[in-house]
């Protein structure tokens, strides 16, 4: 049987290295990235700066004896699930209770260029009513925005459960995801069997967001809008259904500018920290395992690849405690590294094969590093959801790393090891830090 072993180490080195120039570098034109890279990462409020704006609330006449207070509360909640939606974690959005408004501080936007600080929180704080009503075949033709709400409302807000987004198999664009509520299965069953072949459309308050066409009668509650969507296409429309209406207008009344509270000096003392210590750690691995060693720092470049690549395409801003986040992950990465190697010493020592001790290693390290990393998650999901700001944005790239360092340590470092041992000089025990007789090398 042939052994194919080393054809997976370079083929997994390949991989590692295309990780690592993607994450720095990204695919394709700068201006219309297909991967972004690390230069494309949205730095947080602390770094870049951002905008605080006064937002009061709005009532319309004959609304008169609301609960300002339960109102805003309410509102605050909704504004914060807006912005979260659009990976903004390091906002700060406060109720003023005494002066019946709302404080918000966000961050500035990627190209802080076209930014439209004010247009942002007017949408921001739109109620944004959501309606399904019927259009006609002629008003479907429009474009969106020319499109009138004029037509018989079929569904509101109160009627929908939830949306969301997913690929279809079939075409690779993106499918918007809708549950509704009890209450309006019947309605949506009725009125979908009468429109097989028009069209209905979706509003929020008067501006028409999408308008597909009914194929099939619907009597279900969870149904699909099909088109040629994007990823980022089918999540901003998700979002707006999901999100629903704010229960007041808000109106800013003032926008200031928030100069960066520790701008870009911090940020790149911050980096080279990150990079001084993944250098440490590297050179400490392959002093102390050698050859184990240099694989691990391989599926630590691996790690650190991936965390780029996600907070890059995922538009999450970074703050500096995220950066924190991620340079403490790279040690929960290690942690797990050590346990393994310890264990595979080990097995060495009694005699066995490397193959053998990598796989008993292994396996006699799994539970260990799963408590270890169950645990670290557990408080970074405690901090995503209790926290705040930067306190949020330090859970999310925590939580993260944990689990990319879980995933590289388990199945990148033991593929190597396996790999590796279709090479003469690695089947050395000495390599490992063992000498042939069993004891320390």
């Amino acid at each position: 049987m042939k052994d194919n072993r080393a054809i997976k180490f370079f083929a997994m080195l390949v991989v590692i290295v295309l990780l690592c120039y993607l994450a720095f570098f990204g695919l394709g034109p700068e201006n219309a990235r297909i991967i972004k890279g690390a230069k494309e990462i949205r730095t947080g409020i602390d770094i870049r700066g951002g905008i605080s704006a006064i937002m009061v609330p709005e009532y319309p006449e004959g609304t008169e004896g609301r609960n300002v207070a339960e109102d805003l509360a309410s509102a605050r909640s909704i504004m914060e699930l807006r912005l979260d939606a659009q990976g903004i974690y390091d906002k700060n959005i406060n109720v003023d209770a005494t002066n019946n408004r709302i404080i918000i501080d966000i961050p500035w936007a990627q190209n802080e260029t076209e930014f439209d600080p004010r247009k942002a929180l007017n949408e921001l704080g739109s109620t944004g009513r959501l309606t399904f009503r019927e259009v006609s075949d002629a008003d479907a033709m429009l474009p969106l925005d020319q499109i009138p709400a004029t037509g018989t409302i079929i569904l509101d807000g109160d009627d929908m459960k939830t949306a969301s987004q997913s690929q279809n198999p079939k075409t690779g664009f993106y499918n918007v995801d809708l549950e509704m509520k009890d209450s309006g299965v019947e309605k949506f069953a009725e009125a979908t069997g009468r429109l097989v072949g028009h069209y209905i459309g979706i509003f929020i308050d008067d501006k028409c967001i999408s308008c597909p066409r009914v194929n099939t009668r619907i009597n279900t509650a969870r149904f699909y809008i099909e088109g040629d969507f994007t990823l980022e296409e089918a999540k901003a429309l998700a979002d707006k259904i999901r999100f629903g209406a704010l229960p007041v207008a808000l109106r800013p009344v003032s926008v200031d500018a928030i100069s960066a509270q520790l701008g870009q000096g911090a940020l790149d003392v911050a980096i080279k920290a990150g990079i001084v210590a993944f250098v440490l750690i590297c050179l400490y691995m392959i002093i102390y395992y050698r050859l184990p060693g240099f694989l691990a720092s391989l599926a630590l470049s691996a790690l650190v690849a991936l965390q780029i690549l996600f907070l890059a395409n995922t538009g999450i801003s970074i703050t500096l405690p995220g950066i924190g986040g991620i340079i403490l992950s790279m040690g929960m990465g290690v942690d797990a590294n050590v346990i393994i190697f310890e264990r595979i010493k080990e097995e060495l020592r009694t005699g066995k094969t490397i193959r053998a001790s990598v796989d008993t290693g292994f396996k006699r390290a799994f539970v260990a590093i799963m408590d270890s990393n169950v645990t670290t998650i557990i408080v970074a999901v405690v901090l995503y959801i209790l926290g705040t700001g930067p306190v949020k944005g330090f859970g999310v790239t925590l939580g993260l790393g944990v689990v990319l360092s879980f995933i590289t340590a388990v199945s990148i470092t033991k593929a190597l090891l396996r790999s590796v041992s279709a090479f003469r000089f690695a089947r050395n025990k000495k390599f490992y830090g063992v000498r042939e007789g069993g004891a320390e090398a």
